[in-house]
């Protein structure tokens, strides 16, 4: 297009559909604040290096401030025919102050400058992802913290397994965030070098000081190779894989929360604030939010799916391909910031049916591998213990009762090591409360589980 900042080569304005293919304005220029940032070091290292003289320096960094102040406030509107946000910038900054404008991009390419500035936006959003999963598991604690005593059936292959308590089960999703939040930090760790100063490939043949531009930036020091610093999208590509890894966990717990809520399993009930109804059904009260959460974990995932793709065949350094990085790392982290907020409120609201989640705990048979211990505590093989508990479940099946409503009569006859402190073993409160090992569901093991998890927050 006719007036494009690399147009001196060109004989032809660009083709209208080939200039709406590659331009990238309407999705970048959300990095305007970076953009200026970086520029405003840049400019600073020119000025110390002699490119830039101090009044120019003076005009470039008020004339950037202004340009991002105006945006700030509406009163400059993003748009019209710049490529993109970095050749937006310039020409306003052009536009305002004239030719110490033309200077700002000496010893720069817009390659070191896009990669800049996605990562210095990257790091911004990582701190607030950051802060709101704290926030997440902060819910989550509270509300374990409420169900200690709470006994459920846990489950494995869906079916009832061994009783637990509601503190414990919310306490694995804290672990998992937990997990999150570590990946997310060393992907901020490792995302924190500064490209500026690599130029287009080649660095430059001007004696920049890239130590000084990384510095003003909050960079922990230089990408050291330069085709590298260019053409590296290993931080989008690692913390796109970190949130759809994130999401899969809020999506694990979406499912349990729309089975929690139905009437199958009546554990809970959500909060009317936290879900919605039916335009034809006057009774349905829907768990809307875990549900679309758990549809929108599908697009993070295929975020990080475009993402590598997008790169597993590119060769160095740039191409343009990677202007495609942008929508898709985009889209992941909207859609986490999205989901976190209604998430945790569901959460916290939640209303929590104890008495028959304590109902279900006690079907089931969750309580026969406590049998089985207790035999083996008597002097039974474990492998003979697990038989004859499989046989006794086996005849209350038939009987529809459970096991600790047998007979000690019947349960002799199975095993005469048996006594009537086998009851007290069969008592679900007392399934649970043994288990007071670490990673375990007892009230003190969760309890302190709880502690430190607190303490690494």
């Amino acid at each position: 297009m006719a007036g494009a900042l690399w147009s001196g080569r060109f004989q032809k304005a660009t083709d209208a559909a080939v200039w709406a293919m590659n331009s990238s304005l309407n999705f970048d220029k959300r990095l305007y604040a970076h953009d200026v940032a970086g520029s405003i070091a840049h400019a600073t290292m020119l000025a110390q290096i002699g490119i830039l003289t101090p009044t120019e320096l003076e005009a470039i960094t008020g004339g950037l401030a202004g340009i991002k102040a105006d945006i700030d406030s509406g009163a400059l509107v993003i748009g019209g025919a710049a490529e993109d946000i970095h050749m937006f910038v310039e020409a306003e900054l052009t536009k305002r102050i004239g030719d110490p404008g033309k200077k700002l991009h000496t010893a720069r390419s817009r390659n070191d400058q896009v990669a800049t500035d996605l990562k210095l936006w990257m790091r911004d959003e990582l701190g607030e992802i950051d802060s709101l999963i704290r926030e997440l598991v902060a819910v989550f604690i509270e509300v374990a913290k409420q169900h200690v005593d709470t006994v459920m059936p846990g489950y494995t292959h869906l079916q009832r397994a061994q009783p637990i308590t509601l503190a414990h089960h919310l306490m694995a999703y804290v672990h998992m965030f937990m997990r999150d939040l570590q990946r997310l930090g060393e992907a901020g760790k490792r995302l924190n070098y500064s490209p500026l100063g690599a130029a287009a490939l080649a660095t430059t043949t001007y004696p920049v000081d890239r130590e000084l531009t990384a510095k003003l930036l909050g960079f922990d020091g230089v990408a050291t190779n330069s085709l590298d610093a260019v053409s590296d999208r290993d931080y989008v590509m690692e913390i796109a894989a970190d949130l759809a890894i994130f999401m899969v966990h809020l999506s694990r717990c979406s499912e349990e929360i729309i089975l929690w809520a139905s009437a199958e399993y009546g554990f809970i009930e959500l909060d009317d604030a936290y879900a919605t109804g039916s335009s034809i059904m006057p009774q349905k009260k829907n768990p809307d939010v875990a549900e679309l959460t758990r549809g929108k974990t599908g697009r993070v995932i295929g975020d990080a799916m475009t993402l590598l793709t997008m790169m597993k065949n590119l060769p160095l350094a740039y191409n343009k391909d990677v202007q495609e990085d942008k929508e898709a790392i985009f889209d992941a982290v909207d859609t986490v910031k999205l989901c976190i907020p209604a998430f945790a409120g569901m959460v916290v609201t939640m209303q929590v049916n104890a008495g028959e989640m304590r109902r279900a705990a006690g079907g089931g048979f969750t309580n026969a591998t406590d049998l089985a211990d207790y035999l083996v505590i008597k002097g039974v093989p474990f492998r003979q213990a697990h038989e004859i508990t499989g046989k006794l479940v086996h005849y209350c099946v038939g009987q529809g009762i459970h096991l600790e409503e047998l007979g000690l009569e019947m349960l002799r006859e199975h095993c005469e090591l048996i006594e009537d402190d086998v009851y007290d073993y069969l008592d679900i409160a007392n399934c649970v409360a043994r288990r007071n090992v670490v990673g375990g569901p007892a009230k003190e093991a969760v309890l302190r589980d709880i502690a430190e998890v607190e303490k690494k927050l």
